[in-house]
C-alpha cells in the first residue's frame, strides 16, 4: 500500500466539510426537505435568495449548487460570501442551493478497489446514486420553487471536490459551471486522474467552465497537476478551464480563502447572462 494512500484514509475526518464557527450564522434562507427514491431518505436543502427576490420577478437567476451544503458545514460562509458580494454589486443576484449531509463518504465517493479507501466508512462509492438524486429529484424540485434561468454550477471541496469532477465525467450537461476545491482525486488510487485522458476522448461531449485548485497537500496536488497536464493537451474547446496550485494555503484552508474571488470570477455581475460568454482563461493559471 502506498504511504500517501494509507495516510489520506488517516487524514480523512480532517478532510471533511468544515464545520462552521458556532457564532458564524448564514444569512436568511429557506429550507425544505425533499424525499428521495434513489437515495431511500429525505434530504435537508437550504436556499439562499437574494436580496430583491420575487417569485414575480420576470426572468430567472442563475443557480449555484453546493455539497456540503448544511447549515453546520460550509452554507453560512459560502452564502455570507455571496450575499456580501450580491449587496457589493460584485455579483449579479443568484441562487445557493445547499445540500446537507447524510452519509457523506457514501454520496461523494465513486467505487473504489483500494482497501484503505473503503475502510474510512461502513459505506462509500455511492456517487451514481447521488448524482442522480440530484439531477432527476433536487434540479426539478428547486426549478419548480423558484425563479430560475438555464445557468447550473456547482462547487465543493474535498470528497466534495472528487465529485464535482467526477460529475463533470459522468454527466458533463447537468452542469455549465465546475469548480472543485482540493479534490481528493487520490481516491481510487488515483484512477480518475490517471484515466483523464482516454476519458476525454471518449466521454460525452466536455462544455462549460471548469476550475480546480489544489493547496499544500502531497496527496492531492500531484494528482491536481496530472489532470492539468490532460487539460493542456486534450481539453475539448468547448471546455474552459483553469487550474491553479496555491502551495501557500492549506487543505483547511483553501475554500474560505478562494470562495470570494471565485465568486466574483465566474458569476461577476458584469458578466454575460450566457455561461459560454465571457469565460475565464482556457489556459493553465499556476499561483
Amino acid at each position: 500500500m502506498r504511504l500517501w494512500t494509507l495516510l489520506a484514509a488517516l487524514m480523512l475526518p480532517a478532510m471533511g466539510a468544515c464545520s462552521p464557527p458556532a457564532a458564524e450564522v448564514p444569512p436568511p434562507h429557506e429550507t425544505f426537505r425533499l424525499p428521495s427514491r434513489h437515495l431511500h431518505e429525505s434530504r435537508v436543502v437550504n436556499v439562499y435568495l437574494p436580496p430583491g427576490y420575487s417569485p414575480r420577478t420576470r426572468g430567472g437567476y442563475p443557480t449555484l449548487y453546493l455539497l456540503d451544503g448544511g447549515v453546520k458545514e460550509d452554507f453560512p460562509h459560502v452564502a455570507r460570501a455571496l450575499d456580501a458580494a450580491i449587496r457589493a454589486g460584485q455579483v449579479r443576484p443568484m441562487l445557493l442551493v445547499g445540500i446537507e449531509n447524510t452519509q457523506r463518504r457514501r454520496d461523494l465517493t465513486g467505487p473504489t478497489r483500494v482497501a484503505s479507501d473503503r475502510a474510512i466508512s461502513p459505506r462509500v462509492g455511492g456517487s451514481a446514486a447521488f448524482r442522480a438524486f440530484i439531477a432527476r429529484e433536487l434540479i426539478p424540485a428547486v426549478e419548480s420553487r423558484y425563479r430560475v434561468d438555464v445557468s447550473r454550477g456547482i462547487i465543493g471541496e474535498s470528497l466534495a471536490g472528487l465529485f464535482v469532477v467526477e460529475t463533470l465525467f459522468e454527466q458533463p450537461a447537468l452542469f455549465d459551471t465546475y469548480l472543485a476545491l482540493s479534490p481528493s482525486l487520490w481516491w481510487n488510487d488515483a484512477a480518475l486522474a490517471k484515466r483523464a485522458k482516454a476519458r476525454m476522448g471518449t466521454a460525452p461531449a466536455l462544455r462549460g467552465r471548469l476550475f480546480v485548485a489544489s493547496a499544500n497537500e502531497d496527496n492531492i496536488a500531484p494528482h491536481v497537476a496530472t489532470l492539468q497536464r490532460v487539460l493542456r493537451s486534450k481539453a475539448p474547446q468547448g471546455l474552459y478551464w483553469t487550474v491553479k496550485a496555491r502551495p501557500d494555503l492549506e487543505h483547511a484552508t483553501i475554500y474560505r480563502a478562494l470562495v470570494p474571488q471565485l465568486l466574483v470570477d465566474y458569476y461577476g455581475a458584469v458578466a454575460a447572462q450566457d455561461a459560454g460568454a465571457a469565460q475565464p482563461s482556457n489556459q493553465p493559471v499556476t499561483e
